[in-house]
């Protein structure tokens, strides 16, 4: 489950990232009263099984009724993890085009989700803000200058808000950020493991909210770029990290 809107009196519309359609958008009929039905189902970020039918000529189907099978809400919430899930949410339904099914995307969405706990949010948050482009094929080469291809592992890369790319020092325009060179190894690291795999490799101790900082801020620049607009939850995620 994405998320909702309220729709009429007691209605909901409901957008869905599912496996086998990708995003659909549809109508909880009472999904503000029906407990029996829904429950705390349509909360964001909540893995369900949904039953719903679709009509032919009509882009939205009917949502009868949802089964949780893993929800946000089962562990303590604090704002930290609420704004990691709130960035998922906005990433994934402002990035993904409806009826496009996107199976990577699924999987890595149950992945990170099941990495975003309390206390420990920065890993996955980086993780997913990695791969979300490099799936969508929005990420730009990570290893060499764009413009001479000297290889940047070993030194840092800098980026600018009008460049896809990376490019090194000689290269470097006016106004461009440094993403370091931990953070280009990181990167390397994160794209050939899976979430667990690496979780398990680094160690919760081993993120506080420093950690990766540029690399976050460089894969946002990657997203906004395509998406053409501001991701709001990130804000959220920065104030959080000076916090």
């Amino acid at each position: 489950m994405l998320k909702s809107w309220p729709l009429h009196e007691a209605d909901l519309v409901v957008s869905l990232l599912t496996r086998e359609l990708g995003k659909v958008k549809g109508i909880a009929k009472s999904g503000l009263k029906s407990r029996r039905r829904f429950g705390g189902a349509l909360e964001p970020m909540t893995h369900v099984l949904a039953s719903y039918a679709e009509k032919p000529r009509q882009e939205l189907v009917r949502l009868d009724a949802c089964e949780i099978v893993a929800s946000p809400l089962q562990d303590a919430m604090d704002y930290g993890r609420a704004a990691a899930l709130a960035f998922y949410t906005e990433v994934l339904e402002e990035a993904l085009p409806d009826r496009d099914p996107q199976d990577a995307v699924f999987r890595l969405t149950l992945a990170v989700l099941g990495q975003t706990r309390k206390g420990h949010i920065w890993m996955p948050v980086t993780y997913f803000g990695l791969w979300i482009p490099r799936l969508l094929g929005w990420l730009p080469e990570l290893s060499r200058c764009m413009v001479c291809e000297e290889p940047l592992l070993g030194q840092a890369g800098y980026f600018h808000p009008e460049m896809d790319g990376l490019v090194c020092e000689r290269h470097r325009p006016m106004g461009a950020r440094m993403l370091g060179a931990e953070s280009l190894v990181l990167a390397q690291k994160m794209l050939r493991q899976p979430v667990a795999k690496f979780a398990a490799g680094e160690g919760e101790a081993a993120w506080p909210a420093g950690r990766g900082a540029d690399l976050r801020r460089f894969t946002t620049q990657a997203l906004e770029r395509h998406l053409e607009r501001r991701l709001r939850t990130v804000e959220a995620l920065r104030r959080l990290a000076k916090a």
